[in-house]
C-alpha cells in the first residue's frame, strides 16, 4: 500500500503544472477599440493616444478601428452586439452614448442599457466664438445686439443634432434672444464661413477654435462649461456673465458590451486609470483642451451617461431636430 502511494505521487509530481480552470487570461489576444467616427479627428487622436499607452498595462496591444457614420451610432451598435468578453471597446461621445437617443428616430442600441462602463476619459468644452468684425467683446453685450436684432444674428454648427448646434439652442432659451441656426456638413466647414463672416458666430469645441482665437481670426466671448477651460483660463465662462447654469461639453468615455465581466471591467478601468494618470497623457490632453473627468469608477461613468441621456433629450425636445 505505502509503495502504490509513492507511486501515486510520483505521478502526480510528473505531470505539468496547469492553472486553474477558472483562471482569468484576459486579454489573451488584441483588444479592439472602436471609434466611431472617421480618421482624424479629436476623438480619433485622443482614442489613438491612450490606445498606444496600453501594452505595456495589459500585456496586449490595443488596435483602433474606425466604424464611422450615423453621428456615431453604427460603431457605437457594432460594439453593442460585439461579444461581452471586454476585447472590444467603444470610445464614445456624448453623440453616440447621449445625444443620439433622441435625435435618431431610430438606433439599434441603448446608450444606458447596451452597455458595461469602463471609464470618463473627460470632457471638450465649447467655446463662443465670434467674427472680430461683430461689435461684442463679451456675452452680455452679444446678448444686447442680438436683442436689438432679432432674428438677424446667426450661428455655423457643424450639423442638425451636433453640440454645437443644441449649444446654440440652450443659448437662446437661456438668454432670451433668437438667434438663426446655420447647419454644416462638418466644423471646417462651418468655420470656413464664420471667418469669412458669412455667419456671426459659433459654439464650437476648444480643441477646434484654439488656434484661430491666438491668432486673432475668431474672438473668444465665453466657455460653455460651469468652469473655465485650462487651455484658455482667461476666457470667462458663460454662466459667468449672466447665463446662469449654462454648461454644455462634449464627453468621452470608454464602454463595453452590457455583461462584460466586473472583473475584466476592473482591469480595463485600472489600466486606463493609470495612463490617463501618466505626465505625458495629461500634458497632451491639457494642450487640446481636455478637461479631467471627475471620477475614474466605472460607476459614475455609468450614472453619467444616463444624466446626460435625459437632459439632452430636452433640448433635442426644444430644438425640433430629428434624424433618420
Amino acid at each position: 500500500m505505502r509503495f502504490f502511494t509513492h507511486l501515486v505521487l510520483a505521478a502526480a509530481a510528473a505531470l505539468p503544472l496547469m492553472p486553474p480552470a477558472h483562471a482569468d487570461t484576459f486579454p489573451d489576444r488584441p483588444i479592439t477599440l472602436v471609434i466611431p467616427f472617421p480618421p482624424g479627428g479629436p476623438t480619433d487622436a485622443m482614442a489613438r493616444t491612450l490606445a498606444a499607452e496600453m501594452k505595456d498595462r495589459l500585456g496586449q496591444p490595443m488596435v483602433v478601428e474606425n466604424r464611422a457614420g450615423a453621428g456615431g451610432n453604427i460603431g457605437a451598435e457594432y460594439v453593442a452586439r460585439s461579444a461581452a468578453d471586454g476585447q472590444t471597446l467603444l470610445f464614445g461621445t456624448s453623440g453616440p452614448l447621449a445625444i443620439n437617443a433622441s435625435l435618431y428616430r431610430k438606433i439599434g442600441y441603448d446608450p444606458v442599457k447596451s452597455f458595461a462602463p469602463v471609464i470618463q476619459v473627460g470632457h471638450l468644452p465649447n467655446i463662443l466664438v465670434v467674427n472680430p468684425a461683430v461689435p461684442a467683446r463679451n456675452v452680455k453685450e452679444l446678448i444686447a445686439h442680438a436683442k436689438a436684432s432679432p432674428g438677424k444674428l446667426s450661428y455655423a454648427s457643424s450639423g442638425n443634432g451636433a453640440s454645437s448646434h443644441l449649444a446654440g439652442v440652450l443659448f437662446n432659451a437661456s438668454a432670451g434672444v433668437d438667434l438663426q441656426h446655420i447647419p454644416y456638413k462638418g466644423t471646417g466647414p462651418a468655420l470656413t464661413d464664420l471667418l469669412g463672416g458669412q455667419v456671426t458666430m459659433s459654439f464650437t469645441d476648444v480643441l477646434t477654435a484654439l488656434p484661430y482665437v491666438k491668432s486673432g481670426k475668431l474672438r473668444a466671448l465665453g466657455i460653455t462649461t460651469a468652469a473655465r477651460s485650462q487651455a484658455l483660463p482667461d476666457v470667462p465662462t458663460v454662466a459667468e456673465q449672466g447665463v446662469a447654469g449654462y454648461d454644455v461639453s462634449v464627453f468621452f468615455g470608454i464602454v463595453a458590451p452590457a455583461g462584460t465581466p466586473p472583473e475584466r471591467i476592473a482591469r480595463l478601468n485600472k489600466a486606463f486609470t493609470e495612463v490617463l494618470g501618466t505626465a505625458k497623457v495629461k500634458e497632451l490632453f491639457a494642450s487640446q483642451g481636455l478637461e479631467p473627468a471627475p471620477s475614474s469608477k466605472p460607476e459614475q461613468l455609468g450614472r453619467f451617461i444616463e444624466a446626460q441621456k435625459t437632459s439632452w433629450a430636452g433640448v433635442v425636445r426644444q430644438s425640433g431636430a430629428q434624424l433618420d
